[in-house]
């Protein structure tokens, strides 16, 4: 239900010119029935002027009247005669004004940040900027760059809450259709197994049934070997090597030749060759 424009302002008029009920006011004004009743007491709204809601074309006295002789009665307001017709927004970048927009490369920074799913599109609206200004943010190629601070849109007066809820709520939902579109494709090629089949390679297989008798015997590993220990009597005993035989002895070997024995063969030879 609706309520007057200045609903203490009205009950407090209402207390003071009607007869009607703390209930029927508090209905009426959106108060509850004990705060009404500190209205009256003096103890609530006080210094506060009452509002004539005759005079204001929220009721009539007719209505009054008839919910004073009644307590059953509600008391409704009036609908306004008169209509005033919302102003549109008109299509094209947002304008801010001159005390804010040095304050813009820090709010596009922010929510380049923090909202990437949102488009250039979509903050450009949001705060009145172009895309190559949101571009050169994103590269750091901006001539402030080193400067910037992400900072709050909202908190900066460029946009209200509602507006930047709005934004992001539609970039998640776009982000979100377009995963889901990516993920069926890829699942239609055969990249991706399906989900019931990843599932079911998941799935704990049942554990092997143990006897309630079986031994298990575990096989010892062989023991090392001790080491061989190395004795002196093994490293110089005599091998049945050949031994390097003396010069001496070499000298023995070697038969003794006598040059008259020698000249004395070679004569004969030649005599015996002469003689043929």
């Amino acid at each position: 239900m609706a309520t007057p424009l200045m609903p203490k302002a009205t009950a407090v008029w209402l207390v003071e010119n009607t007869a009607l009920t703390f209930e029927q006011i508090g209905e009426f004004c959106g108060l509850h029935r004990l705060e009404v009743q500190g209205i009256a007491d003096g103890d609530v709204a006080q210094g506060i002027k009452g509002l004539d809601p005759v005079s204001s074309g929220q009721l009539t006295r007719e209505q009054i009247e008839k919910a004073q002789n009644d307590p059953k009665v509600r008391l409704k307001i009036l609908e306004p005669k008169t209509s005033v017709p919302t102003k549109k927004r008109k299509k094209g970048p947002r304008y801010t004004p001159l005390s804010r927009r040095q304050n813009r490369p820090d709010a596009i920074y922010w929510m380049l940040r923090h909202h990437p799913e949102i488009s250039d599109a979509q903050i450009s609206k949001l705060l009145g900027t172009t895309k190559q200004t949101i571009q050169s943010i994103r590269d750091r190629s901006h001539w402030n760059s080193a400067n910037l601070q992400p900072t709050d849109p909202v908190s900066l007066g460029l946009c209200s809450q509602i507006e930047l809820d709005e934004i992001v709520a539609k970039a998640a939902k776009k982000k979100a259709k377009m995963d889901k579109e990516a993920a069926a494709e890829l699942e239609a090629a055969g990249t991706i197994v399906p989900t019931t089949e990843s599932l079911a390679d998941e799935a704990p297989q049942p554990a092997e049934e143990s006897t309630p008798f079986a031994e298990t015997f575990s096989v010892a590993p062989p023991e090392p070997k001790p080491p061989e220990e190395t004795r002196p009597e093994d490293v110089f005993k005599d091998t049945g090597a050949e031994t390097v035989p003396s010069p001496n002895q070499d000298e023995e070997l070697e038969p003794d030749y006598n040059p008259d024995s020698v000249f004395a063969g070679l004569d004969k030879k030649l005599e015996e060759a002469q003689k043929k």
